[in-house]
């Protein structure tokens, strides 16, 4: 009985010292300051490891001091080369986004990149359905995409994930391209069809409550190379039709989410990839196109990002380039715990020293609160 109490005490002076250590972090912010925070928070979209949580994990501190506003699930663990990472079997998934939820004041964005074929985390020696890739589906017709797309959100939306980096709508201009073609994940060669295939996957999952992330803008289909491993150039491959896709499902107000792609075009800007750029970020995907949701980076630990840029310099580009939401995977290279603390406190410092507005904070995170009224 002595023990129970003594284990009940403890826990209870534990959470009071964290409350007390919380408190003396928010007084050396204004109410201003603490209101900027939160927005930051809100714009990352962070991935952790472990199939369970427990207060060790630094994701709940992240969610609960940095407010971030979302995180990504992923079935393998890269930097360790290992597995698990977040996903063993379907009530391990369902328990892991409950907890996930459960922690976050606002709606969380639990997302996750599950378009079937090779880009698939929900494996089905793990208990999940088969989930055909892009390519497979779309040569059996409408009705296939409908089918598979059907499983995708209801296995999602049953699992608790309310975001899918799905449908990628790449044109398969190149189809030996290592990352699109070559691995099924485009519909087709044809951007109209690309476009029609698209159109009811979003469909079909916007029925079972998950948001749809098209990707990748501009177009990554035409490559050669692997912006996971490094700075991929398509100035020379890259064609105009790969805009049809977006320019017409952002025509039918379908389109929640877009993710950029790290390629770099000298088409569109001759100094920054994709994600980094404004030129094409806003003046192309906003402006021409008149996209209104919101802009997602891709993954920024890839290489493409990494082996060109020191990270304080990929945030700054990105936020001026108009990026809502910055995707931090952790699972590249390398894995850090504290990697929510220190990107909060760097674009924090940026914008209290001038580099970033921080009107663009308030206004992503307005955006970003706008599409999880829907959740």
């Amino acid at each position: 009985m002595f023990s129970a109490y003594a284990k009940f005490f403890a826990v209870c002076l534990l959470l009071l010292l964290a409350s007390c250590s919380n408190a003396q972090k928010q007084q050396r912010y204004t109410p201003q300051e603490i209101t900027l925070r939160h927005d930051i928070g809100e714009m990352l979209l962070v991935g952790f490891r472990g199939t369970d949580l427990d207060s060790n994990n630094h994701i709940v501190r992240d969610i609960q001091e940095y407010h971030i506003g979302g995180v990504i699930l992923f079935e393998y663990d890269a930097p360790s080369r290992s597995r698990p990472r977040n996903i063993v079997s379907p009530a391990q998934l369902k328990r892991l986004c409950t907890q996930l939820q459960g922690l976050s004041e606002e709606p969380l964005f639990i997302s996750i990149d599950q378009e079937g074929g090779k880009v698939n985390r929900l494996p089905q020696q793990y208990g999940f359905p088969y989930f055909a890739s892009a390519e497979s589906m779309s040569k059996k017709g409408k009705d296939s995409v409908r089918h598979y797309a059907e499983i995708t959100g209801q296995t999602l939306g049953y699992m608790g994930i309310n975001l899918n980096f799905a449908p990628c709508v790449d044109v398969n201009v190149n189809p030996n391209c290592p990352v699109i073609g070559k691995v099924e994940r485009s519909f087709s060669s044809n951007p109209n069809k690309v476009a029609t295939c698209a159109a009811i996957w979003i469909g079909e999952q916007r029925n079972e409550h998950v948001i749809s992330c098209v990707k990748h803008f501009p177009g990554h289909g035409s490559s050669d190379k692997d912006s996971h491993a490094g700075l991929v150039d398509v100035t020379n491959s890259w064609k105009r039709n790969e805009l049809i896709p977006y320019k017409k499902l952002i025509g039918t107000g379908q389109v929640d989410m877009i993710m950029t792609t790290h390629v770099f075009n000298a088409q569109i800007d001759s100094v920054w990839p994709a994600t980094l750029s404004k030129k094409t970020l806003t003046n192309l995907l906003r402006d021409s196109l008149g996209f209104k949701g919101i802009i997602i980076t891709d993954d920024l630990a890839m290489g493409a990002m990494t082996k060109q840029y020191e990270y304080n310099e990929i945030l700054q580009n990105a936020i001026l380039a108009g990026a809502d939401i910055l995707c931090l995977s952790n699972n590249g290279k390398e894995y850090e715990p504290n990697l929510v603390p220190k990107t909060v406190d760097l674009i924090f410092n940026m914008v209290k020293e001038g580099k970033i507005p921080e009107e663009r904070i308030h206004q992503s995170a307005f955006r970003i609160r706008q599409l999880k009224k829907r959740i």
